[in-house]
């Protein structure tokens, strides 16, 4: 009996410590999980609210491009800057009335509203006004109102204001939130936003928390970095040219893309008018947020016939040398299709062709390959479908060619009756610069991560157009178009440039009909032609005091291809006349 009662002791006793073990471990289980795992939890629900917002915001990521003169090499071109945000808590708020009438002349928000969100008793946030500057949270805090609070707000600044606006677009609120609209920001808005964090705990009824209730802890996460290809001299510097001749020519718009031809980066995109991001909401008509260079497809004009004559140099179905005698004019059906100097020249090459551009010539190369063989090429290359550049963009239309009904074949050798980006157009040309190769275009170089791990951009060659000997070919032939054609004022003394112009009449949606003398220029090119640097792709719409691309567009072209000669220190490959 002793020894039962004395094993039932030991018995007791080992459960006893058995017992106090287990909750010890417990015990110190979840001081862990308190003072470790969850230790950002308790901390953040600890601090004063000012920190709990900014632990719960996150950062948007900047916009950088290259800059030579920087000492990172980059220049923001869409950052932060501090300004402040207005909330209340109710609970706190002695007197809504006086504080609605006090508040009234100091924020927009009328002061109806104001007392709807003063007078929520029981509600610990409300916020009351966004970007309030230094100045404006001075006065208000000046009242030392209880129950008003400010908290440091990131609100987004873009320094270079006058150029870039439709590459960039703004960020913009819906209602109480921020989003990206227009250019990279919308893009790129998901990277560029970050993740917002969250905390989440339950309380007891008089406010106190629950430590053994579910909780969730999650900081913000700060948006990544774009670091662009662009370069930003010369985007400053197209977009100045730019916005001068549109001026100077009385032009409604215009447009400058410049590639490299090599690897489809893109290192200027200008569009004017433009418009100031930091100001979006001063803009009269929406449609100046698109970018026209992606976004506004037109009938691209003569410059299209470098496109259909690689074709058929391509095909074998033509030569430099080809002739064929050019009447003035070409019949298809009821139609009656002229020269745009309605004269007849009789024998030309196919090289004079391009040089005077004549519409006959090209309907000419273009039915040595025919209709069907000419759509192949249309789409061949990138007409009619995305680039895939990482901005918004149309993809045009080249519902007419792809028919392969001779009218429309016809028209579109000249580069009439299809529609085309500014873009579509300078990677085309890029492939007859490059040795045949499409291209796909890029403007983010790199995307920073928070964490400093990036992801970056590879070139992507899309497909093989033409071949290496027939991209020598047209080049030599662009070439003559600056030497002796219609591009003589996109040339550069001491370098040869291949290009092509382009005037296209403008259909009227009206009637269908073309306007009445109102055109668009055009002028695409690369330079210097044995190993091109760029590759540039510019446009005036409805220029006022001259009729031809050779008068608006070419000159433009040549003033920015001389600084970019001069900025990319390539020596001279010809001797110049004085």
């Amino acid at each position: 009996m002793a020894l039962r009662q004395r094993g039932w002791k030991i018995d007791r006793v080992t459960g006893i410590v058995a017992f106090f073990g287990i909750f010890a471990a417990l015990l110190g289980l979840r001081l862990l999980t308190l003072q470790v795992l969850q230790h950002g939890f308790y901390t953040a629900l600890a601090s004063d609210q000012h920190q709990l917002f900014e632990q719960l915001l996150p950062t948007r990521g900047q916009i950088l491009v290259k800059d030579a003169q920087s000492s990172t090499g980059y220049y923001p071109l869409a950052t932060n800057q501090t300004l402040h945000l207005l909330y209340a808590i109710p609970k706190r708020i002695k007197d809504p009335v006086a504080t609605a009438t006090a508040l009234e002349h100091l924020v927009t928000l009328p002061k109806e509203d104001l007392l709807k969100r003063l007078n929520k008793s029981n509600d610990l946030y409300e916020p009351i006004q966004h970007n309030l500057t230094d100045e404006q949270q001075t006065a208000i805090a000046d009242l030392k109102i209880e129950g008003l609070y400010f908290v440091d707000e990131p609100t987004r600044y873009y320094p270079e204001r006058q150029y870039g606006g439709q590459l960039l677009g703004f960020v913009g609120y819906a209602g109480d939130e921020k989003a990206g609209r227009y250019g990279l920001e919308q893009y790129y808005n998901k990277e560029l936003a970050g993740a917002q964090g969250f905390i989440k705990a339950q309380k007891d009824a008089s406010g106190q928390l629950i430590a053994t209730a579910a909780q969730a802890w999650q900081p913000a996460v700060d948006g990544s970095d774009l670091l662009l290809t662009i370069d930003r001299t010369i985007q400053y510097e197209a977009c100045r040219q730019l916005d001068e001749a549109v001026q100077k020519h009385g032009a409604d718009s215009g447009s400058v893309v410049i590639v490299q031809p090599k690897t489809g980066a893109v290192l200027a995109m200008c569009g004017a008018p433009d418009f100031n991001p930091n100001a979006y909401n001063e803009v009269a008509d929406a449609k100046t947020f698109l970018n026209p260079s992606t976004q506004i497809p037109y009938e691209p004009g003569s410059v299209f016939k470098a496109l259909t004559m690689a074709a058929a140099l391509n095909e074998g179905k033509v030569t430099p040398e080809t002739t064929y005698t050019d009447t003035g004019e070409v019949k298809i059906g009821s139609f009656t299709i002229k020269n745009s100097d309605s004269k007849a020249h009789g024998v030309q090459t196919m090289t004079q062709v391009l040089e005077e551009s004549l519409n006959t010539g090209a309907i000419y190369a273009m039915n040595q390959i025919g209709a069907k063989t000419f759509a192949q090429y249309v789409k061949a290359f990138g007409f009619g479908q995305a680039t895939n550049v990482d901005v918004a963009e149309s993809e045009g239309n080249i519902a007419g060619p792809l028919t392969h009904k001779d009218i429309y074949a016809t028209t579109g050798s000249f580069g009439q009756g299809l529609t085309v980006t500014p873009l579509q157009l300078a990677m085309a040309y890029a492939s007859l610069s490059n040795g045949g190769h499409l291209m796909q275009p890029y403007i983010v170089e790199q995307v920073r991560r928070p964490d400093g791990t990036t992801i970056k951009t590879e070139p992507h060659e899309i497909r093989q157009v033409i071949s290496a000997q027939t991209s020598a070919t047209i080049s030599a032939m662009l070439v003559n178009v600056v030497e002796n054609g219609h591009g003589k004022r996109a040339g550069v003394p001491g370098y040869y440039v291949a290009g092509k112009t382009g005037t296209a009449q403008i259909p009227d949606p009206k009637t269908g009909k073309y306007l009445p003398e109102l055109t668009i220029g055009t002028f695409a090119g690369y330079a210097p032609v044995e190993d091109p640097a760029f590759v540039m792709a510019v446009q005036l719409v409805k220029p006022r005091d001259v009729q031809f691309a050779e008068s608006s567009a070419a000159p433009l072209f040549g003033s920015l291809a001389k600084f970019l000669m001069l900025y990319f220190h390539l020596p001279p490959t010809r001797a110049t006349t004085l």
